[in-house]
């Protein structure tokens, strides 16, 4: 597979992971055939956007480190404003089939406060978010 795939493929993940509650937008990123592995979300397109439609306004997700190899993506990622005693750091991993996310797996932990490091590094980025 071409590297020019997987540059394509890093750049539309970002956007459809980020793509601000626009669903009609939001069903040309992702398969009516959307296969969802989270234990965090419902299954397919449906599941979640349905999910994401439940969290509040200032939800919002956050791309640090992307990688890609041909058709897969890894995104390293911060999910905060949903509500949640603690953000969510993860690292998904997306399919894309012709440009459009098809698969998804993801880890997903609580992030850290400074107290809580034991490293004494943040989990992501190169700073603490701020409380």
């Amino acid at each position: 597979m071409s590297p020019a795939v997987a540059e394509t493929n890093k750049a539309i993940v970002p956007e459809a992971l980020c793509n601000k509650r626009d669903y009609e937008e939001a069903q040309r990123f992702w398969s009516p055939n959307y296969i969802q592995h989270s234990a965090h979300i419902a299954p397919g397109r449906d599941g979640l956007f349905d999910l994401v439609k439940t969290l509040p306004p200032a939800f919002k997700h956050e791309v640090g480190v992307i990688v890609a190899d041909g058709d897969y993506v890894v995104v390293h990622g911060r999910f905060s404003g949903m509500g949640f005693p603690s953000n969510w750091i993860a690292a998904d991993v997306l399919l894309l089939k012709g440009g459009i996310l098809v698969e998804h797996w993801d880890v997903i932990q609580d992030e850290a406060t400074r107290e809580q490091s034991k490293s004494g590094n943040p989990m992501f980025g190169r700073s603490f978010p701020e409380p």
